[in-house]
């Protein structure tokens, strides 16, 4: 059986990361269920080698003096944070026995055999620029790779970059993209398969998460707010309905002093942990991408924040969940209750679709 390499954006980042952790880790079982064997290639990217998970503050959006002084009270429960995590993809994956970077990658095809491109967005050039290991440009992966939900987030690319595009599309057999917003310029310029698939995350269910996820950790009934980026209309809106429906609030965020407030401050929760907090939730306000899909897995009532630069793909899962009225600007929209019966129903289909699309890749590569 071919040892078929996994890169993407998890081990080495700027911060920390739910999504990018569990979406590798999703991506994974799937594979496995499909009798494929995945091996999680220690791949860092010239573009991060200078990047401390450690030292967020450098990588952040917001670098007012606030922000700053949140980072700073934060770092004990940061370092806990990053601990956990490095424990996660020790002891979650059979991952590589050596590091790699652009210097040494060639030599990866001692340990994996072919390659699968994806999840997260690994083909933004905002982010990542072309990164040879994300697009397949290295020559052990020319031809010999796939990919599977890579998102080019909300591009901005030039007459160059689309040169640079069209050159490095040509590095892969087939092309699962996890939104539609690319699907048919990828296809106008490869003569590869195409298709919109959804998120690693959605090709699980419940019942997988259960068998990572971490016992209650919260005994009474709480609000859990995941912030990605501060926004204080999505605080004072966690607030507002905390205090409505009498539940305490646990707050995964950077913001240390609302422990002032009687928040329940959890930055230092690992994966498994995350994914308790998310089960056991009366409620949940988050701006992350990944936070709304492990509500949605959960069934927990759940509103997402507009984020800068993540509107796309949330906004596109959102349509496929039926759930659009679930995007909030600013705490005063109005939504309808969620048929969680009904959106299960088209996470089915879409998952469906999207193994028999992953079954077809792995067969070009195996």
């Amino acid at each position: 059986m071919k040892r078929i390499g996994t890169i993407s954006y998890n081990i080495y980042c700027n911060f920390t990361n739910y999504g990018s952790a569990l979406q590798t880790w999703a991506l994974h079982q799937a594979m496995k269920k499909l009798d494929a064997h995945p091996v999680l290639v220690d791949y860092c990217p010239d573009i991060l080698a200078d990047k401390d998970p450690l030292n967020p503050f450098g990588n952040m959006w917001d670098k007012d003096e606030e922000s700053k002084k949140m980072v700073e009270l934060t770092m004990p429960a940061i370092r806990k944070n990053f601990e956990k995590f490095d424990r996660f993809y020790k002891d979650r994956f059979d991952r590589t026995k050596r590091a790699y970077t652009s210097a040494n990658f060639e030599s990866v095809k001692d340990e994996v055999d072919t390659f699968i491109c994806g999840s997260d967005t690994i083909f933004c050039p905002d982010e990542f620029g072309f990164d040879d290991g994300y697009y397949a440009n290295y020559p052990c992966m020319k031809g010999n790779s796939v990919a599977y939900a890579p998102s080019f987030g909300d591009p901005h690319f030039s007459d160059e970059d689309y040169v640079k595009l069209n050159e490095r599309l040509q590095n892969f057999k087939a092309f699962g993209l996890r939104e539609q917003m690319m699907v048919p310029y990828v296809r106008d310029h490869v003569t590869v398969p195409v298709e919109k698939v959804i998120d690693p995350t959605l090709l699980l269910t419940q019942n997988d998460y259960d068998t990572i996820a971490t016992e209650r950790i919260v005994d009474k009934s709480y609000l859990l707010m995941y912030a990605r980026r501060y926004n204080p209309k999505m605080e004072a809106y966690a607030e507002k309905i905390a205090a409505e429906r009498g539940l305490r609030i646990v707050d995964i965020s950077l913001r240390a002093t609302n422990v002032e407030k009687g928040h329940l401050m959890f930055y230092e929760a690992g994966v498994e942990e995350f994914l308790s907090l998310v089960k056991h939730a009366e409620y949940i306000i988050t701006n992350s991408f990944h936070g709304m899909i492990m509500s949605v897995q959960y069934r927990r009532p759940f509103v997402i924040f507009s984020r800068e630069q993540c509107d796309t793909k949330i906004t596109e899962l959102l349509e496929l969940f039926g759930l659009s009225d679930r995007m909030l600007i600013n705490g005063a929209e109005q939504f309808e209750p969620i048929d969680y019966d009904a959106v299960h129903k088209r996470i089915s289909e879409a998952r469906n679709k999207a193994k028999d699309f992953l079954r077809i890749e792995l067969s070009l590569i195996e």
